[in-house]
């Protein structure tokens, strides 16, 4: 686990980013804190900063440069495969002089160039300087698990694992109103923008090829898709589910190579529990670890985890915790953030990556598998109104009834209610409508009241369409349920679910490995058919059914939590002055001159009724936005 910055000057004027080098690798220190290193020769400069996971030779330190002087590599990830591609490197004549992934790359990039990349199965972002050639390569992995922001103007192309490692390189912290408007949508922002007008999200499975003052940008994979193909699928269901249990044996058996302690994340949910189970074939005694809630038994699921635990005889450590607890957490994890990201579930991750780095340095995580298979309300949601049908009609019919019943995400049937009267809007919704709705936690109208008249001016509506149309471009009217989970593993999954685990393990110096997200996992997955991961009475159908005999049986027909925080009550007490006073306070909204002061009132109006619903979502992320901005904005 590293963490990775860098700077390529196009001008004399750019090279003044080289003397910010350090500076700029100081700023991800948490990413590792075990060491740091600094390459720089004529117009580029390389930073790493580097955490312990494998027992490495002196000689496996970075940047890592090859035998002959000329290739130099810095790198962040772990590549699963690296042993078998050593040996094959090793028989065409290539020497090492360590046993890293690293020098796996380097000699990988000698010997084939840029192709060499879609050999790799792993997570990863890199850069590769070649002196004679005075290129430099840099990308990231298929699905966005390491994260990579780039900034280029005419002096200068710079890169790192962190905003903050930009930021010290120099770059000017202007606002993107546009990625502003879709994170009051969403609540984080998806790529390629980021909060920062000019720095950018390289996209997940894109690289950069640098030469001179010419940038060529490459997607190098794209998941293979074929509708076509799906559709003439011949395994049937039966053998589905055999070479899925092989492939993710094969998967978490590649993700137990560690000479640190390892352990495994046991939420009591099927992703994790499958994980888990997987993970005790090849390690007996495995640490598992789990986090409860004592004062909110709806969200607590560590009865479901014990009983997994217990049928694997797992080495299980549960992590109670009160309001108090996570509340004591809360600015700690606002603190790391360098861009707004309101997803509150990553107070949760950070408390679990805290407690669990106490006792191991790599977790194995369930991440990924509700994406590519089908396991959100919104899956079956979806699925049910392309069936349509009498009990789908019936819950649009009962419109007015929805919109006057109180909804909220804090209790059962206030939570139905809310989900009852989202899935009436859908019905009535085209396809890409209906997924951006039901991603958002407001609709772009609602974003755009809540911007002050100045800001609204600041909106290019143009781009605007342009960044929504991209994201949306894999959905059809005559497509299926494959293209919103196509559409997730371009969005929700990189921009929201696997950006919150990076983070929240990142600032605890812990790494977490996705076994679900093995790319030939992800590409079994979408050669499937719809009919094998969504049926109208099952979602992720062929993963609870593949690994049944596998998990206890209390594991099944249970609703689906997830991690949760109570907001709503945390901002009727302990937040309530950091709404009514200070971030939120009327006179602070009006002087910043971003918001809307009477829209912000109405929300605040609204949270603080006895019909909050989604209130408290977009409340807390015009908290997160107003945290951010005094931290990084305020001179």
């Amino acid at each position: 686990m590293c963490g990775i910055t860098g700077a390529y000057a196009f001008s004399d004027s750019g090279r003044s980013a080289l003397s910010r080098l350090q500076a700029a690798t100081d700023a991800i220190v948490r990413r590792g804190p075990d060491s740091q290193g600094h390459f720089v020769y004529d117009c580029v400069g390389l930073g790493f900063r580097r955490l312990a996971i494998l027992d490495l030779s002196a000689d496996g330190n970075q940047p890592m440069t090859d035998a002959s002087g000329r290739y130099t590599i810095v790198f962040n990830g772990e590549i699963f495969n690296f042993r078998e591609l050593r040996e094959k490197l090793v028989r065409k004549g290539y020497h090492f002089h360590s046993q890293t992934d690293t020098e796996v790359i380097l000699n990988l990039y000698i010997s084939e160039g840029r192709s060499f990349i879609k050999k790799l199965n792993g997570f990863f972002g890199f850069a590769i300087y070649d002196k004679e050639e005075n290129s430099l390569f840099i990308a990231r992995d298929r699905y966005g698990v390491k994260p990579l922001h780039i900034y280029r103007d005419e002096n200068q192309l710079l890169f790192g694992s962190e905003l903050k490692s930009l930021l010290a390189l120099g770059v000017p912290r202007k606002l993107d109103y546009v990625a502003l408007s879709q994170y009051l949508q969403l609540n984080y922002i998806p790529g390629p923008s980021t909060i920062f007008k000019g720095i950018k999200k390289l996209l997940p499975g894109h690289y950069l090829f640098i030469q001179g003052d010419k940038v060529v940008r490459k997607r190098w994979y794209k998941i293979p898709y074929d509708p076509k193909k799906v559709s003439k699928n011949k395994l049937t269901y039966d053998e589905q589910q055999k070479k899925l249990v092989s492939l993710m044996d094969e998967a978490v058996e590649r993700r137990l190579v560690s000479d640190v302690p390892l352990g495994s994340f046991l939420s009591g949910g099927i992703d994790s529990s499958v994980v888990t189970a997987l993970a005790t074939r090849h390690t007996p005694h495995l640490n598992t670890f789990s986090i409860g809630f004592r004062d909110e038994p709806f969200f607590d699921e560590t009865k479901y985890a014990n009983l997994v635990a217990k049928m694997h005889n797992t080495n299980h450590t549960v992590f109670s915790l009160s309001n108090n607890d996570l509340y004591e957490h809360l600015f700690q994890m606002l603190d790391y953030f360098d861009e707004p990201f309101a997803d509150s579930s990553a107070l949760a991750v950070h408390v679990l990556s805290q407690r669990t780095r106490q006792h191991v340095t790599v977790a194995l995580s369930g991440d990924g598998a509700d994406e590519i298979f089908g396991g959100y309300n919104k899956h079956m949601g979806d699925f049910r109104v392309r069936q349509g049908g009498f009990k789908a009609e019936a819950v649009t019919g009962l419109n007015l009834l929805w919109d006057i019943l109180p909804k909220s995400r804090n209790s059962y049937f206030g939570n139905k209610i809310r989900q009852f009267q989202r899935f009436s809007r859908g019905m009535l919704s085209g396809p890409k409508d209906r997924y951006w709705d039901w991603a958002s936690f407001a609709s772009e109208k609602e974003a755009t009241d809540l911007l002050s008249p100045a800001s609204r001016r600041k909106v290019d509506k143009k781009l605007a369409t342009k960044r929504r149309k991209d994201i949306l471009e894999n959905i059809h009217a005559d497509g299926d349920l494959n293209e919103v989970l196509l559409t997730d593993t371009q969005l929700v999954l990189p921009y929201d679910m696997l950006t919150k685990v990076d983070l929240m393990s990142m600032a605890n110096s812990l790494e977490v490995r996705t076994p679900f997200l093995d790319y030939k996992v992800v590409n079994f997955a979408f050669s499937l058919p719809v009919s094998s991961k969504v049926d109208g009475t099952m979602k992720k159908k062929i993963v609870q059914d593949a690994f049944r005999p596998m998990l206890p049986p209390e594991l099944y027909d249970r609703p689906k939590h997830g991690f949760e925080v109570p907001l709503l009550k945390w901002m009727r007490g302990e937040l309530r002055p950091l709404i009514e006073q200070d971030l939120l306070a009327d006179d602070f909204v009006a002087s910043q001159g971003i918001f809307d002061v009477s829209t912000v009132q109405k929300l605040k109006k609204q949270l603080f009724s006895a019909n909050p619903g989604d209130a408290h979502a977009r409340i807390w992320g015009l908290l997160v936005f107003q945290y951010w901005w005094k931290r990084y904005m305020v001179a």
